[in-house]
């Protein structure tokens, strides 16, 4: 957030390492998580519609549990917190659930695209300044406070979350979720995912799209010596672009039977999403912050990916096992019951096989 990566860690596989984040990784994970959470609500609006049941009252309850989830996430375990943003956004959609798709894709379009142009010229404005911006002193405050004691690391994590969403930051946030929130309702509507054999045209001429998108937006800066610039665009459209073209990626691949049961693993971790979530900040914030062992600011960029290939190598492993013995996570299995109000079953009669 403050600068200085390139300084810390200078080293060549460092910087390679960091690369690969930046292009493959960086942006392109909450954009897929907020479609998908679109998509989620969309669903759930018209299935609740065609059963009679109040949907408004239950998806409004949805997000205020949400909200709760996050606000707890947030100040409590990790200032990068996204369910209490997706919870707040999300309010927003109850003005698009009645709008047609052409409407959708409209709002998608401006929300999107303006704001990431404006921005964009905007800051070649100030590109030198951009580029070179390290801010030691916060830095230094967060490498002391994070390996200090609980109070230290919860000051300083609400500090943090101050400054990455405090003034204009969060209209910024509200500006990319929302519309990838509508075209998640698109997918939904158009029944794109749900019939992929039907669309299969279709979906093979928007994944040459979002993946000329993902080349161009998110690979596309490095080719300027100076590209922080660029930031907004590779952020948001190239978030936008590699987004879609990481779903529709999994969704083509999926019909074809040798790769589904490679992709199937990815199902278990997939439904229990929430829990999965904010396990990994349970885990992270005992292995990086003072109260557990402390290692924030020490580890490099190559150690951190084989960090999250351990820790999600885990959570495959502990899905697999609990979803053959509970119908839910621990965390769904609350969110559900709060927003039905109604205790939902939770234990299977019998252990499944899911070989």
């Amino acid at each position: 957030m403050y600068g200085g990566e390139e300084i810390y860690w200078p080293g060549s596989i460092d910087r390679a390492v960091s690369t690969v984040i930046d292009i493959f990784f960086q942006a392109s994970f909450y954009t897929l998580f907020s479609l998908l959470f679109g998509f989620g609500m969309q669903m759930m609006k018209e299935r609740l519609e065609t059963r009679g049941h109040p949907w408004r009252k239950i998806l409004f309850r949805r997000l205020i549990v949400l909200i709760l989830f996050g606000i707890l996430h947030s100040f409590l375990l990790w200032h990068g917190d996204i369910l209490l943003s997706y919870g707040i956004i999300g309010l927003f959609l109850f003005f698009f659930y009645s709008r047609n798709v052409k409407t959708l894709l409209t709002w998608f379009y401006f929300l999107l695209l303006i704001p990431a142009v404006l921005m964009t010229v905007l800051s070649f404005n100030y590109k030198e300044e951009l580029e070179y911006y390290i801010n030691h002193e916060r830095i230094q405050a967060a490498m002391e406070n994070y390996r200090s004691d609980l109070t230290a690391v919860l000051h300083q994590n609400y500090l943090d979350w101050i400054y990455a969403n405090g003034g204009l930051n969060y209209l910024f946030l509200a500006l990319l979720l929302l519309p990838m929130f509508l075209i998640g309702a698109v997918f939904m509507r158009n029944k794109w995912l749900q019939d992929p054999v039907k669309y299969d045209r279709w979906l093979k001429k928007l994944w040459l799209l979002s993946l000329i998108g993902f080349v161009l937006f998110k690979g596309g800066p490095y080719l300027f010596e100076e590209r922080a610039w660029l930031n907004f665009l590779q952020d948001d459209l190239g978030g936008m672009a590699s987004s879609i073209f990481y779903l529709l990626t999994i969704t083509l691949l999926y019909q074809k039977g040798i790769f589904k049961k490679w992709l199937k693993i990815f199902e278990y971790t997939g439904r229990l999403s929430l829990t999965n979530y904010i396990m990994q900040s349970i885990i992270c914030f005992t292995l990086f912050y003072g109260p557990g062992f402390g290692l924030y600011g020490s580890v490099s960029p190559l150690e951190s990916a084989g960090i999250v290939f351990m820790i999600y190598s885990f959570q495959v492993m502990f899905s697999r096992w609990w979803l053959s013995r509970f119908y839910y996570g621990p965390l769904e299995w609350i969110w559900r019951a709060l927003t039905y109000h109604q205790l939902q079953a939770m234990k299977r009669k019998r252990v499944m096989s899911y070989e």
